[in-house]
């Protein structure tokens, strides 16, 4: 995590800058014109899309040229020379440039013309979009103050004035916004501002729909002429007067035509790959009965619902996105989103009508792949996404099985998956998933896996496993490679108890690695947290021995509400009774990377250098466990029972 870094420098009187002469100001543009565009880039908002958003940077910078007549300058930072004034006038144009765009329908105005072709930065790492998702969490003058800061090396009070001059009315408090921003964000932010993923110079180029293309082209074709007799017809016909109204009109928000509906290629050109981009799908999308009863089932009473936890039943703000309206083995079922929930509703064959609610705010690619349709005896239908171009199925207790195909409708609904096999001897049953592999359209062509734990949304598995000596710790990573399946096949079991509990994603960390007593081999220290839909999340904390051992796999605790084992709580102390092959008892404990020390008092008193801990234990009595990290702070760590 960065501190937002401020150039210390002595500030500048603010002043109104000259404007520069025509001259002047290209020699700047052209000399300025990349860092212009990232700039007025970062700050246009991502709900633009990819393509509009590159294309509006390089409109808001071209329009900074000045023009005849005065032009608003704002108030600026003294500069040093002539060709640096010119170059801040500019900057204060994009800058304001950028922050009206926002205003306006459409977002920039007379943009490039780019036809045939789409256009995108690359797609950067982890860091990268975990970034890129924060900014898009924020306000327009807070993308800029960051910029302004990180990239541009402004002092605050040369950028407040900036700010305040482009019409920002709190530049003070975006300031400090971006500076929390930066604090908690992975990575540096500058170097990470300045790569080519957040650079509308440096673009990938993708063809279009060739065929909707062409369609459109008849179909323009066809306007036209239509357009050339629209005027007579006019003339020959009255205006028809509007609709009275009436009490009885619905509400707009249990309106059918006041559903909000995307269009069918938005996910292929949107920074915001969520549930806002899916379109509505189905083929009873345009029964307005229908889609009224649905609605009044959310906006009023007389229908059951059910949430998954912490989910409110209280009607949507607005009117609701469609996603869905279609027959699912015999039951009309409606799928909508109100940018917070999903809603979904059953009209069964034989019973009364049900309404589930569920949260699904800030998804993305992975937690916004799939919705739950129905579930029946013959297993559980998926809707999934219009980006994901492959779908299979897997069993996670058999990591070396291939994953089955499976045959999705055009309308993107799966065939019944079948519930898992029974438990076996081990007392667990096989765990069954999706694995998903999105299109290379959205320039995040990778796999995944999801499992339906409940609820609508099924959740995201993730996996981190133990960095090599000598190298940073690694990031959560897809399990869909022979290594993570096989970790998430000894690991299969947690996910029963987590059914139900609104869990959006599951990631598998392997913090530690420890040489047993008594020669009995490695074992592995695992802690897998379970995030929830609205921030909370469990850490259950494993301890796998060799595959010899009677155990191999023994879950030692689970701490609820903790932010522990995850970005916001990356420093873990766990320990747990074993017992050597010899039958002699131990204590066992280890630590995450941060860990130099372990120090063990109560029935166990003792102390041992670096990550892990082993001391024989009489047995019996409470254990407390201290860790000391690199940077002279105390851990308390978590202990199991009979520890």
């Amino acid at each position: 995590m960065q501190q937002l870094r401020i150039p210390r420098k002595s500030p500048s009187a603010a002043i109104s800058a000259p404007r520069p002469s025509r001259d002047a100001a290209e020699a700047a543009l052209v000399e300025h014109y990349p860092e212009l565009a990232r700039l007025a880039h970062l700050v246009l908002p991502p709900s633009l899309g990819r393509q509009r958003r590159v294309l509006a940077a390089h409109a808001v910078v071209q329009r900074a040229l000045p023009r005849g007549g005065p032009a608003r300058t704002g108030v600026l930072p003294r500069p040093r020379s002539p060709r640096e004034e010119a170059h801040a006038w500019l900057r204060a144009r994009v800058v304001t440039g950028a922050l009206t765009a926002r205003r306006l329908r459409p977002p920039a105005p007379a943009l490039p013309r780019v036809t045939g072709l789409r256009l995108f930065p690359p797609a950067g790492g982890g860091d990268e979009l975990a970034l890129d998702r924060a900014l898009a969490a924020v306000a327009p003058e807070v993308r800029a103050a960051l910029a302004l800061t990180v990239l541009e090396g402004l002092g605050p009070e040369e950028t407040t004035a900036l700010l305040a001059g482009a019409g920002v009315t709190a530049p003070d408090r975006a300031l400090a916004t971006a500076a929390r921003l930066c604090a908690t964000v992975p990575g540096d932010p500058a170097v990470l501002l300045r790569g080519p993923e957040f650079d509308p110079c440096t673009v990938h180029l993708r063809p279009t729909d060739l065929l909707r293309r062409r369609r459109r082209s008849r179909v323009a074709a066809l306007a036209a002429v239509l357009l050339v007799a629209l005027p007579t017809a006019g003339a020959l016909r009255p205006d028809a007067p509007a609709p009275p109204a009436t009490a009885s009109a619905p509400a707009p928000a249990a309106d059918p035509a006041a559903l909000l509906r995307a269009d069918p290629e938005r996910w292929a050109d949107t920074s915001r790959v969520d549930f806002t981009a899916w379109p509505a799908r189905g083929d009873r999308t345009g029964d307005t009965a229908l889609l009224g009863r649905a609605l009044t089932a959310w906006t009023g009473e007389g229908v059951r619902k059910e949430t998954t936890p912490r989910t409110s039943a209280a009607p949507p703000a607005g009117p609701p996105a469609l996603l869905y309206a279609g027959e699912i083995d015999g039951a009309a079922v409606v799928l909508l989103h109100d940018d917070v929930r999903l809603a979904r509703y059953t009209e069964p064959p034989a019973g009364a009508p049900v309404l589930v609610l569920a949260r699904a705010d800030d998804a993305d690619v992975t937690t916004a792949a799939s919705v739950v349709l129905a579930r029946t005896g013959a297993g559980t239908r998926y809707l999934l996404a219009p980006w994901i171009a492959e779908a299979g199925v897997r069993d996670l207790a058999a990591p070396a099985v291939a994953a089955r195909e499976l045959a999705v409708a055009p309308d993107g609904v799966t065939p019944p998956v079948p519930a898992p096999p029974p438990a076996g001897r081990g007392g667990c049953g096989g765990t069954t998933v999706l694995q998903l592999r999105s299109s290379a359209r959205i320039v995040e062509d990778h796999a995944f896996l999801v499992a339906d734990l409940g609820g609508l949304g099924p959740a995201h598995l993730g996996w981190t496993p133990l960095p090599a000596p000598g190298v940073p710790s690694r990031q959560p990573r897809e399990a869909t490679g022979p290594l993570g399946l096989a970790a998430w096949a000894r690991s299969a079991c947690l996910l029963g108890p987590l059914r139900d509990a609104g869990v959006r994603s599951v990631n598998r960390w392997e913090f530690a690695e420890q040489q047993l007593p008594e020669r009995a081999g490695r074992a592995l220290w695992v802690c897998a947290r379970a995030e929830t839909w609205e921030g909370t999340g469990r850490a259950d904390v494993l301890l796998e021995t060799p595959a010899r051992a009677p155990e191999a796999v023994r879950p030692l605790l689970s701490v609820p509400d903790t932010a522990a084992c995850g970005r916001f709580g990356q420093d873990v102390l766990a320990g747990g009774p074993w017992t050597a092959p010899s039958g002699a008892p131990y204590l066992l404990a280890a630590g995450s990377r941060r860990v130099v020390g372990i120090t063990a008092d109560g029935a166990v008193r003792a102390r041992a250098r670096g990550r892990v801990f082993a001391a024989l234990t009489p047995g019996g009595g409470a254990i407390v466990l201290d860790g000391r990290l690199a940077d002279g702070g105390v851990l308390r760590g978590w202990t199991a029972a009979g520890g």
